[in-house]
């Protein structure tokens, strides 16, 4: 990972030593790094060039207003109010997947099993952002709700955006808890009505000393991922 000032690694560093922050210092991120992040993000693919997605990059009281309301908001029992569609189930493949990560979390943490008060808080980060200096919220334009292809063009740029500030000394977490209240982010964020929310990305410099910074999730393997057609070998 490059620091302020250093060499930028290569792309195999960077796609393989990135992992996701979940802890960050409270220094404040430069505009221009932000914008330099961005430029660098925007190069993503799209279909037939439609580059559909719009960021708006939240720092300062109008973030600290964000988190206090989708925090109190779902404390209160307001219903999410994400603008994506989930899944309602997960089958046991990727269920298995996200048990693994938290239990290498909540272990690197000392979150037991038991510890509601714990398991608890950990939420709440989660609803502010892990209270990360700056949030981006990807959203796209709404002339293209209804399709796929808008919110995968989003993911494309999401992945640049993350490995790009990565590059940088960067560190982000893809968060959908900090924007399950859509109105709060609308309001703060000033969010046009043209715009779908799609996800955002909480940024900041990583804290060396957050335990779960060091957490290296595991992947699948080519042979479990790939299907080879047309190959002699």
């Amino acid at each position: 990972m490059a620091g302020a000032g250093g060499s930028q690694p290569g792309f195999d560093e960077v796609v393989l030593g990135r992992r996701s922050i979940r802890g960050f210092k409270p220094d404040a991120v430069p505009r221009g790094l932000i914008r330099e992040v961005l430029e660098i993000a925007m190069r993503a693919p799209s279909s037939h060039n439609t580059q559909p997605w719009n960021f708006y990059v939240v720092a300062g009281k109008p973030l600290d207003h964000i988190r206090a309301g989708n925090t109190e908001r779902n404390l209160a029992g307001v219903p999410d109010s994400r603008e994506f569609r989930v899944h309602n189930t997960v089958d046991a493949a990727h269920r298995e997947r996200q048990i693994e990560v938290a239990k290498q979390i909540f272990g690197v943490m000392g979150i037991e099993r038991h510890d509601q008060e714990k398991r608890q808080d950990w939420v709440l980060r989660g609803f502010r952002q892990f209270d990360a200096p700056v949030s981006i919220v990807v959203t796209y334009d709404r002339t293209a709700l209804g399709g796929d292809i808008a919110p995968f063009d989003c993911g494309a740029v999401t992945n640049a955006l993350v490995n790009a500030a990565w590059s940088r000394g960067l560190g982000c977490v893809i968060n959908s808890q900090g924007i399950m209240q859509s109105p709060v982010v609308r309001e703060y964020a000033g969010i046009a009505d043209d715009q779908v929310i799609m996800i955002c990305i909480a940024m900041g410099f990583p804290d060396a000393a957050f335990p779960a910074n060091a957490v290296v999730s595991n992947r699948k393997s080519v042979d479990e991922a790939v299907v080879f057609v047309g190959f002699d070998d």
